[in-house]
Parts: C-alpha cells; structure tokens; sequence
C-alpha cells in the first residue's frame, strides 16, 4: 500500500455494475502479472491503476486480454476415453489460460456465484469475449457488441478454401445492464429460445471471470445474495480480497443478487448492485 500516484490507466467504471466490478479486478489481476510496482483504486467514477514500467498502457491491458489463450484437454472423458464438452452442473471443469500470463480459473465450483447452466460452454464463451475486446477502446467497460466465435477457416479441396460462418455467443450475464433485461417475464420473451442477436460487454464479461477468481464477494443470510466494496487507496492485488470483502479501503458497500433469469431456474445473472444502506445509482449517474 502507498499515497496515490499519478496513474498509469484510468477508465470510467459503474461501480454499482457488478460486472464491471469484478471486471476491474480481473484487468488488474493481468496488468499485475505483466509488470511491476502495480497497485489501483476507485476514485470518483474511474478505476486507476499504477504501474513503474514505462511501458505500462491501456492498450497493451486489453491486448493481453485479447490474446487470452487457453490450454486444451481440460474436458469431460466418458468410459471409452471419447473426449466430450462438460454439459454436467455437478462437474464444472476448470479452464487454464496458458497465454499470455498463465491462470488457472475454477472459482465457479462454488455454484451459488455461477451464472451460466451445463448446456453453455463456458470455454467458447470466455474466449470469444476476449477475442471481442476492443484493444483501442478508451472506455473499455463501455464497450458494447453483437459477440461471435472467431471465424473458423474449412477446406472443401485443395483449392477451395472458405470460413465457416461464426456463431453468434451469448454472455456469462455478469454484465447487470444485460441481467437487469434478461427476465422473460419483463421482456415479454425469451431471448434465448429465439436466438435473437444481441448486444454484450466483452470486457466486463470476460475479464469478470478472471477478476473473481481471486477477489470473490461476501456472501450473506440471503441465498445467492453478495456484497461487494470499493477501495479508495492504492492497493496491489495481493491484498484486494479482503478490501473487497469491505474490512479495510475505506471505500462503499454494494450488494446484489445472483438471480433467475429463466423458469427453469438455472440460468442467472447479476443484478444491479444497490449502495448498502440505500440506492445510489441514480446519483452515481448524475455524478458520472
């Protein structure tokens, strides 16, 4: 921990969002592993973060989380040793980012913060979030996009070379603004059994999946009821989890809820967080 200093980084961030939350966390999680002396801080509506190479950027972040590449052969194996994608609720595998840092990521063991169901292959989705990101984008929580698989080239002959069509990827559901519109019974249908086309946060929902890894929310008498906190002092990220679990960072509480989206209940998603002891969201958007 150290007084403040000029930063490095610094993007809008809605901390009453709880995907642009964890996703901070998550951004800060790779710039730690890609340089020194780093620390970051909430500060009146921005992330900041602070590092002593030169040649620490915004850019060079998300271009780290654009070429997140993960590690093969973490897959469910039936009797016979056929290789099948992980469709179990009961076994939620783990995924290894080999490139460019190395990170194991299985937090999702604990259920009661997992968003997404055995029928959505959570290792399709993370990479083409990733692969979504835009490396120019100034404010990268911001950054709204129909989401697709990278385009995957096929061979039909020797000479006739061709793309398979991408398939369009639906989100984790970290993103709140995408929680908050995902119930049928408010839309007045469900998006996902039409397969509509639409827009998701690339950042927040794949860097949240990192950030949570490490910096997980505080759990309450509530079922699937969180609480999360900001910090407003420099802080490296060996010491955030418990800033975020409120005991020290001098900054404010949020709780939200990992909620149904669906009928069958087992599909969730996060919703709007609320200033704890009241709803600050209206004045954070004035404020903004």
């Amino acid at each position: 921990m150290s007084q403040k200093r000029e930063p490095t980084i610094c993007f809008r961030v809605d901390p009453t969002n709880p995907g642009q939350f964890f996703a901070c966390c998550g951004l800060l999680e790779l710039a730690d592993r890609l340089w020194s002396g780093v620390e970051a801080w909430f500060d009146c509506g921005k992330f900041l973060i602070v590092a002593e190479e030169p040649v620490a950027s915004l850019h060079k972040l998300l271009t780290t989380a654009h070429d997140i590449r993960l590690a093969e052969g973490l897959c469910a194996v039936e009797k016979d040793g056929t290789q099948v994608e992980d469709n179990s609720e009961t076994d939620a595998l783990p995924l290894v980012i080999e490139s460019p840092i190395y990170l194991r990521l299985d937090w999702w063991k604990d259920k009661t913060l997992k968003t997404w169901a055995g029928s959505m292959d959570a290792r399709k989705i993370f990479l083409a979030m990733c692969n979504a990101i835009d490396t120019q984008n100034e404010d990268p929580l911001n950054q709204g996009r129909v989401v697709f698989d990278s385009t995957v080239p096929t061979s039909t002959g020797p000479h006739n070379k061709r793309s398979a069509k991408p398939k369009k990827r639906e989100p984790f559901y970290f993103d709140s603004r995408r929680g908050a519109n995902a119930w049928p019974v408010d839309v007045g249908f469900s998006t996902d059994s039409l397969k509509l086309t639409t827009i998701a946060y690339p950042v927040v929902e794949g860097l949240s999946l990192v950030g949570l890894q490490r910096c997980r929310p505080k759990p309450t008498d509530a079922s699937r009821v969180f609480e999360y906190f900001t910090w407003r002092i420099p802080l490296p990220i060996e010491v955030v989890p418990p800033a975020v679990l409120g005991l020290f960072g001098n900054g404010e509480g949020y709780r939200f809820e990992n909620s149904f989206r669906t009928d069958q209940k087992k599909h969730k998603s996060y919703t709007p967080a609320t200033l704890i002891g009241g709803n600050n969201r209206e004045q954070y958007l004035k404020d903004v």
